[in-house]
Formats: structure tokens, sequence, C-alpha cells
């Protein structure tokens, strides 16, 4: 990744107060952008977003992604070169319970944000993070690649799969092949796998629930021990996503396409083995219940094909998945023992880049 080129830039980040946002403002912040963040609100109490101080050095800017007045007016106002869009209902326990601001959000929004772009952007990057769930799921052994058919059982699995054809069409219909070349759009779509590390609460996800169970001194319940998900420390991706903002801006049209970015196989664990590392890794008598009490439908399966990331963008994983969870056992602890964070989150971010 080149330092160099991100100083200056002028960057839209979508969905800033999140956890992956939050990381990611850091990071951005410590690499000299002009940065503005868009988000509705901040999504967790406690959250990385306040404990880290993120918006100290930003424009923050809390509107809904599915107002298309307010974000076409933040474009107008900021002229972004590059665009990260974030914002979204993430969870999928959550998309059960709230269909409706689950395909809002993530699919109306998704549209609100390219009709903004269309309207009001020359020459701008934009990159739309999805998620390996944008898939249709048939518990393949194999990895899944990006040209594999999208779906989705649950709601925010297919609300996923719809954006991933949304940023199709957008691309295909008004930003590719251009005749103005003033109007300068180049679209890819990023999707990652689960993502851990320091600072994230959100409700049934396994690292924020292990967490709380271990800072609370109650039992951690499991939802879904068995499952098999592809595992990797929350700056792995966001690298990708940076380094696939470079190629876009010095190669125009040529990356202009979907892209997966997970671990290497052998990071591709259980939720059984990520609980029993992280309670080693913390110490101390910690209980633990497999709880499949009103379990809704998820996959139990699942894997990405990362080598198209690995050739053509020269991306791999820098760290592997023990090493990840060392570093998201010591924010936490670190945050346990009351201790300044936006610092030692800002060296984490500085240990891994550099």
């Amino acid at each position: 990744m080149d330092s160099n080129f991100w100083k200056n830039k002028k960057v839209l980040l979508t969905g800033h107060t999140g956890f992956k946002g939050s990381w990611l403002s850091l990071w951005l912040q410590k690499l000299g952008v002009e940065l503005v963040g868009f988000s509705k609100s901040i999504p967790t109490q406690p959250s990385l977003f306040e404990l880290a101080d993120v918006g100290k050095n930003m424009t923050s800017i809390m509107e809904d992604i599915t107002n298309i007045e307010r974000i076409t007016n933040v474009i107008k106002q900021h002229n972004p070169e590059i665009i990260i869009h974030m914002a979204a209902q993430s969870l999928v326990h959550k998309s059960y319970d709230q269909p409706l601001e689950t395909f809002s959000t993530n699919i109306m929004g998704t549209v609100n944000l390219f009709e903004a772009i269309r309207n009001t952007s020359k020459k701008c990057v934009v990159i739309n993070v999805t998620s390996d769930k944008c898939y249709e799921n048939q518990e393949l052994s194999r990895g899944y690649k990006e040209n594999d058919p999208m779906g989705g059982y649950d709601p925010y699995s297919s609300s996923k799969g719809c954006t991933e054809l949304i940023t199709s069409s957008f691309r295909n219909s008004f930003f590719k092949n251009s005749e103005n070349k003033d109007f300068d759009i180049s679209i890819a779509s990023v999707r990652a796998g689960n993502v851990i590390g320091g600072g994230d609460w959100a409700d049934n996800r396994i690292i924020p629930d292990i967490m709380r169970g271990i800072l609370n001194k109650e039992i951690i319940k499991i939802r879904n021990p068995t499952a098999v998900r592809p595992w990797q420390h929350v700056l792995e991706p966001l690298r990708g996503y940076l380094e696939l903002a470079e190629k876009l801006w010095n190669s125009e049209s040529e990356y202009a396409e979907s892209w997966n970015f997970g671990p290497d196989d052998e990071d591709v664990k259980p939720v059984s083995w990520i609980v029993k590392e992280i309670i080693e890794m913390w110490g101390g008598n910690i209980q633990v219940d497999n709880d499949n009490l009103n379990f809704k439908h998820e996959t139990n399966f699942l894997k990405l094909d990362c080598s198209k990331a690995k050739s053509k963008l020269k991306w791999s994983p820098k760290i592997k998945l023990e090493k990840g969870l060392q570093l998201t056992v010591e924010w936490y602890k670190q945050y346990e023992q009351k201790k300044e964070l936006k610092e030692f989150t800002e060296n984490q971010i500085e240990e891994y880049a550099y």
C-alpha cells in the first residue's frame, strides 16, 4: 500500500461509526486523508467509535443513507475522490426481526448512494462493501468464487446478494465506457469473511458474545458451535479495500469488479475452536453453554476462494488467525483495565501496517 497516494485524498466513508468503519476511519486518518464520515447513528453501546474518539480528526455526519437528498448534498459539498460504502444493517439475526430496515438500508441505501454519485461526481472510485454471505450457499467444501451465483436465505444475506447485483447494474448501465472523459466512475464490490478485532460490541456475534460473558462474569452462550467460518482480523480485508482503491484510481476500470478478501484455508475454523482459543488466551475460570434455543437458520459452512485477489492484486493475509485473536484479546484486556484506547488502537494499526 502506498501511503503517499492517500495523503490529502478526499474520502467519504459511509458507516464510519460501526466496528469496521471505526477501524478504517482511524487508519485513513493516519494516512492523512480528508475524511468525511456518513452514518445514521452510533450502532452499539459501548462502541469503538466513542471509546477510541474516532470522530476527533474527521468530519462526522449523522444522517440516514435512505435519505437520497442528504447523501446527494454531502457528495456535492465534499466532492470525494474515493467513496467506501459500509453503511448497512449488518446482522443476520437482526434481519429476521427487522427485515424492512434491513432491505431498505442495504438495498435502497446503496441505490441512493450510486444515484447521488451518478448525478454529482466526476472522477471517483467507489468500493461497495458487501459480505461473503451474498453467495447462494450450497454448503460447498470449496471456496466461493467471485463469479458464483448470488443468493441469500435470510434477509441480511439476501440484501447483500441484491446489492451485488445493483453494483453490477449501475456499473454496466452508467459507469462503464462513458464517452465523457470527465465522468470517470470506477465501482468495485468487496466480500470479506467473518472479521474479528477489538471494539466489536454487536449483538449475536461470537467475539462480542464471548467478551460480554467474560467481562460480566456470566456463562457464555454459544449459538452454533459447529458452524465453520473464514475468520480474519479486521485489518486484513480493510487493507484489501485500500489497495483495491489505489488500483482503481490508477488503472481506471480494469479492477472494477467483485473481489473476495478472506483468510487462508487453515484459518477457516468452527466456532467452537474460536471459543476455546480465546478462553485459553484470556485465562481464568470461564463457563460456556452451547445454547441452541430460538436458533434461526444460518449457514453451517462458508469459505471464500481468494485466489483472484492474490493473483491480480497481489493481496494476501499478513497474519494468522492466532495472531488476530491475540490482538483482539489484548484490546479487550485494555478495555477491562479502563486504559486509554485511541492510542492503543492506532498502535495496533501501526504495527500491522508497517
